[in-house]
């Protein structure tokens, strides 16, 4: 599986574009649209489905125009936080902190996530846990034959996301991480949402919230 990052200029957010042979799953298309579109067009094959690790505004800017660029595949979102991608307040576009920026309002997402089984989506077999704690929707997606997880919000490398925000909580993230991610290989490589990769091991090791 290839891996194509995106750093966008908002929050710093992390874009991750996976490629197989037939198909790309994009994760969390965030603000900078152009070189998200830029780097799909070069890649030139069919987008099989966007996962969304949560849905606060700086990870779903880009959902819109990737939907109606790439004849629209499927999202997938957690039950929890489905309504916030038409609901400015609850994905924190529309808090007057955000003035500068128009409400992100993005049509409804086609599935839901289920914890019990794993998904076969054209060339990509992985599996999605709950990881609530940043917000009550947080989810993980692992990639277990590439031996890859993304962390979304709840765990970075050396910290963890911040759990001040709506429907946060910093115990349920703690609980999170050591139930759904601590049990992991340590040799798992971790794509957050924010900043650069690392490993569950080290992040056991050496991040100061454990």
């Amino acid at each position: 599986m290839n891996l194509y990052k995106q750093i966008n200029p908002i929050a710093y957010e992390n874009t991750y574009i996976l490629e197989k042979e037939q198909s790309l799953l994009v994760i969390d298309p965030g603000s900078d649209w152009e070189s998200i579109k830029r780097q799909l067009l070069i890649l030139e094959k069919p987008i099989s489905a966007i996962l969304l690790t949560h849905t606060h505004y700086d990870h779903i800017l880009s959902l819109e125009r990737l939907r109606e660029t790439f004849h629209r595949p499927p999202v997938y979102v957690a039950e929890a936080e489905a309504a916030w991608l038409y609901q400015p307040i609850d994905n924190l576009s529309g808090l007057p902190r955000h003035d500068d920026l128009e409400d992100v309002i993005c049509r409804p997402a086609e599935h839901f996530y289920q914890y019990d089984t794993p998904y076969t989506i054209d060339d990509f077999t992985f599996q999605v846990v709950p990881t609530p704690g940043h917000s009550i929707g947080g989810v993980s997606v692992i990639f277990p034959s590439e031996e890859v997880v993304f962390s979304g919000d709840a765990l970075f490398r050396e910290t963890i996301g911040r759990s001040d925000l709506p429907t946060g909580n910093q115990d349920q993230l703690l609980r999170s991480i050591r139930q759904q991610l601590f049990t992991l290989p340590n040799h798992y490589r971790v794509y957050p949402g924010h900043g650069g990769d690392t490993t569950i091991g080290h992040e056991k090791t050496f991040n100061p919230f454990f």
